[in-house]
């Protein structure tokens, strides 16, 4: 199935950031949100984005406005009714989740392949929402996502080959590296990264060290760009809770217990820098 014309549900952090490598990689995209606030904020930040690539060289100036071009954004959900394939990428909670891919299974060509960018619910629990299993698949991209090179492939029980083909294909051709993994929950990335931020949290709330002192020594001893904390910051806190649940109640196994203290941190909206504070202070002078 040749893709050109794809949907992508969820103008937030991860949406607008697969939008904005599809359209600067020849796709049409179709942004959807459920208001006129959230996909003019999404557009705005991938005009941004393509602004920047201007300015260092990757794009001129004729490209970046082709690529705008190619991007439409909406609030009707009706609008992606002629997609090749609709792209989830909302808030990582499976009722949501579930809600989205009823609205597509209303409304797309029978078909169109879908898609979800969860980074840990089971594609399987997913794709039985719709009456099109063997056209669903995980494309796990990852923030920021004009940086990261990595999208996780992820096929769920009755996930058909032609669509875990045409899935690595949009990867490889949005210049990123497509690494197939079996639906288990947090898959390879968060089922290694999001137990080490616990951790880091543990040791946080035990007293072992500072937030800065655990930090300093991920990134001085182990040679990690970022510590956990800050990593956990940049994420958002909630998003953590939500995964280091998934993967409690999916392999009821206690080593994937919650921190307390990343709990309440939740509880208090601490979520990080888009809260304004987190492990550290966002707020600005």
């Amino acid at each position: 199935m040749t893709i050109r014309l794809v949907g992508i549900v969820g103008a937030g952090t991860m949406g607008h950031g697969i939008a904005q490598v599809l359209v600067r990689n020849g796709y049409s995209v179709v942004l959807h949100d459920t208001t006129q606030e959230l996909v003019g904020r999404g557009a705005e930040r991938i005009s941004r984005g393509l602004a920047r690539d201007v300015e260092k060289g990757r794009l001129t100036a004729e490209e970046k406005q082709q690529a705008e071009s190619r991007l439409k954004t909406t609030v009707e959900i009706s609008d992606l009714a002629s997609v090749d394939i609709a792209i989830e990428a909302v808030t990582e909670e499976f009722e949501v989740k579930a809600e989205v891919f009823r609205s597509l299974e209303a409304v797309c060509r029978p078909e169109a392949l879908f898609a979800s960018n969860t980074s840990s619910i089971s594609i399987t629990r997913l794709a039985g929402v719709t009456k099109r299993p063997a056209q669903f698949a995980g494309l796990h991209f990852f923030n920021p996502v004009p940086v990261m090179k990595l999208v996780e492939i992820v096929p769920g029980l009755d996930t058909a080959e032609e669509t875990v083909a045409a899935a690595e294909q949009i990867a490889t051709s949005a210049g990123k590296t497509p690494i197939r993994v079996r639906d288990f929950p947090g898959f390879i990335s968060n089922r290694l990264l999001m137990p080490m931020i616990n951790e880091a949290v543990y040791a946080l709330m035990e007293g072992v060290a500072s937030a800065e002192g655990v930090d300093g020594v991920m990134k001085l001893g182990m040679n990690h760009p970022m510590g956990p904390l800050e990593l956990a910051d940049l994420i958002g806190l909630d998003v953590c809770l939500d995964i280091m649940k998934v993967l409690y109640e999916g392999f009821h196994d206690s080593k994937y217990r919650p921190c307390p203290l990343l709990e309440k941190m939740v509880e208090a909206g601490r979520l990080g820098r888009k809260s304004g504070k987190g492990f550290y202070n966002y707020a600005k002078a």
